[in-house]
């Protein structure tokens, strides 16, 4: 299905693309160097240096040479100095071939691109014709109706989209393909896939998602925080499970699953993070203690499965916001029903927060050592940099192997800045203890100054 609604026409604004407006500016910048040189060349050349010579060689006065000795002098003086600024001239032509010789080999280089840019990220008339208009509307330009804005800097607003979307540029034509008006594709699995391959944020559509059918108002608040909801609550196409039942039997059954016993509320979910052990499992109570009481109220759960650690913050007058995908499970919709808030977003995005605002910021098995080690620093230090001063950073059940516990993850921990107040090891043996592999917890603090 096409955006067959669309206007025929659409007045789009394609700007260059970066490497465009780049080899525009280079290629005028080397013809302006080329006409500066030119004009400096005819002006300084050996016909030109004359000009300045004043005539001295041909100079014809009506007194004698020995009448004024002063006038003389002044005169060997000025012969002096010309002879100085033929050297410098003589300077300044070597500067100058140096400089052509610079300008030639820019042009050597815009040569070898053909004169065009390279730009495989771009969407524009030359190399989007092929894609939807929709597409083009989404996630091109658009001039602002009022012009120029002093804020923004700019007389356009471009969307946010994913900078890996473009390189996805048929799964993307197919995401924004369409009914405009209509009822959207039931395709959450694929533009879930998309977006973990990197395109994040997605495109905004101009459709109108799947509705459940016989939808019944959600249970009250606070009962709504335990209660599993009803099933007509959320749309069941894009899972394996057609049921909140299935979901919680999934826990008996063999076989991975993404957090397998998270949606059942009666199990081990209602007693997460109710006791400390002093060792790998910290209980909320005690790193709450850790504060001023009441000055832990906003914060973060990234990867928060069905939501129990924020239910459990709510209790306690703390509200939290729990990032976490629907991987073959409405995890989103889960723990929408329960009164808390989601925010369906990768690992890899960063944090939609602005800096130093949030009290605490959890994650229990999320981040581990799947993720790059690069990409890994980049997400501690955008923890870092949404976290307030004396705010707190609980890692909860980090996975590593036994060389990267002390060689990878505590230099880069201490990298980052944050402040240790508690830290314990421990080994993982469920799949035999030849496999070294190790969990650590850590309640790490961003320093007040």
């Amino acid at each position: 299905m096409g955006a067959v609604d669309s206007p025929k026409k659409q007045s789009y604004y394609y700007p260059p693309s970066p490497r465009a407006a780049a080899f525009k500016f280079k290629l005028k910048m080397a013809a302006l160097v080329l006409l500066t040189n030119l004009l400096t060349l005819y002006l300084f050349s050996s016909a030109g240096p004359s000009r300045f010579d004043l005539g001295l060689g041909r100079l014809s006065l009506p007194i004698a040479w020995d009448a004024n000795s002063s006038l003389v002098a002044h005169l060997d003086t000025t012969r002096a100095q010309v002879a100085a600024t033929h050297s410098r001239l003589a300077d300044l032509h070597r500067q100058l071939a140096s400089s052509n010789s610079l300008v030639e080999a820019l042009l050597v280089e815009l040569a070898r691109s053909g004169g065009r840019p390279q730009d495989g990220l771009s969407i524009g008339p030359a190399n989007g014709d092929n894609l939807p208009d929709e597409l083009k509307l989404a996630v091109g330009p658009h001039k602002l109706p009022l012009g120029y804005s002093p804020r923004m800097g700019s007389d356009m607003v471009h969307p946010p989209v994913g900078v890996a979307c473009l390189r996805f540029k048929e799964e993307l034509a197919q995401y924004m393909s369409y009914d405009v008006g209509g009822e959207c594709p039931v395709d959450d699995v694929f533009a879930q896939r998309l977006l973990l391959k990197g395109c994040e944020p997605l495109p905004r559509r101009r459709c109108h998602p799947k509705s459940p059918a016989n939808y019944v108002e959600p249970t009250p608040f606070p009962q709504s925080l335990w209660t599993p909801p009803h099933d007509s609550s959320i749309v069941w196409d894009a899972y394996t499970c057609k049921s909140y039942k299935c979901l919680v039997d999934r826990n008996k059954q063999p076989g991975y699953f993404d957090c397998k016993d998270c949606f059942d509320l009666a199990g081990r979910e209602k007693h997460r993070w109710m006791y400390d052990n002093g060792i790998l499992d910290y209980g909320i109570d005690q790193v709450l203690a850790t504060r001023p009481r009441g000055t832990v109220r906003i914060g973060l759960d990234i990867g928060g499965g069905s939501g129990t650690f924020a239910a459990r913050m709510r209790e306690r007058n703390v509200t939290i916001v729990t990032t976490t995908m629907n991987l073959d499970g409405p995890f989103n919709s889960f723990i929408a029903s329960r009164g808390l808030i989601s925010m369906h977003m990768s690992v890899s995005q960063r944090l939609p927060f602005f800096e130093n605002t949030l009290d605490i910021v959890h994650s229990m098995h999320v981040l581990s050592n799947w993720i790059p080690d690069t990409m890994l620093e980049f997400t501690l230090y955008d923890i870092y940099r949404v976290l307030r001063p004396g705010g707190l950073f609980w890692l909860d059940h980090f996975f590593c192997e036994g060389p990267q516990l002390n060689g990878t993850y505590m230099p880069m921990i201490g990298r980052v800045g944050f402040k240790r107040l508690r830290w314990n090891a421990g080994r993982k043996v469920d799949r035999g203890p030849q496999k070294n592999e190790w969990y650590f917890s850590a309640l790490l603090e961003k320093p007040m100054t």
